[in-house]
């Protein structure tokens, strides 16, 4: 089994990386590999509603020019998904979002590829609007008929400045019972 977790964040390091990590740990401790990949940083391009991939339907995206068709393939080939994201302007970053649209449109014209995968949100969050970022990640992997995976709270941990969520207990605590909630569902389906 293999989750692969997709950061959002401009900030290699940061808090939404820390949070993300917390969960792989756990999934590495069941046994599950585990990929973190940082999509910021780089030129992403949003989705054009060309259509193109309803037409080649090849699982890709017919813009070349960045990772999103490298992502879109590990996806593909994951058990397991995480969108991690910090909260910008109560919503994802624009990276993110380019992700979410192309590979969702990608997903849809190939017959629904991320079908049944297991899904997790993790969002990094100075005070509020995180929630938003929450719903806009759970979204993704509803209409993707994905299986999401919850917490004991929402799947979030706050701070402001790099690795301030190493503070937040309560945060922490969320994402390392994310991770073992995502094995418990990965192992269940995979019996």
């Amino acid at each position: 089994m293999k989750v692969v977790a997709f950061n959002g964040s401009p900030r290699r390091d940061g808090n939404t990386s820390i949070l993300i990590d917390k969960v792989l740990n756990e999934l590495k401790k069941e046994g599950i590999t585990t990929e973190h990949i940082h999509i910021a940083g780089g030129k992403l391009r949003g989705c054009t509603a060309c259509y193109k991939c309803f037409e080649t339907l090849n699982n890709k995206c017919i813009i070349e020019c960045d990772i999103i068709n490298n992502c879109i393939e590990k996806m593909i080939e994951a058990d397991g998904i995480i969108l991690g994201s910090p909260t910008y302007f109560t919503d994802v970053t624009a990276e993110m979002k380019a992700l979410i649209d192309r590979a969702g449109f990608v997903a849809k014209a190939n017959d629904d590829i991320l079908k049944r995968k297991v899904g997790a949100a993790v969002v990094s969050v100075r005070r509020a609007g995180g929630i938003h970022v929450f719903d806009t990640i759970n979204h993704f992997f509803s209409i993707n008929q994905m299986i999401g995976v919850g917490s004991d709270y929402w799947n979030l941990g706050m701070g402001l400045d790099i690795g301030d969520v190493q503070k937040d207990a309560e945060g922490l605590r969320t994402m390392e019972l994310l991770g073992q909630n995502m094995a418990w569902i990965l192992k269940k389906i995979n019996e």
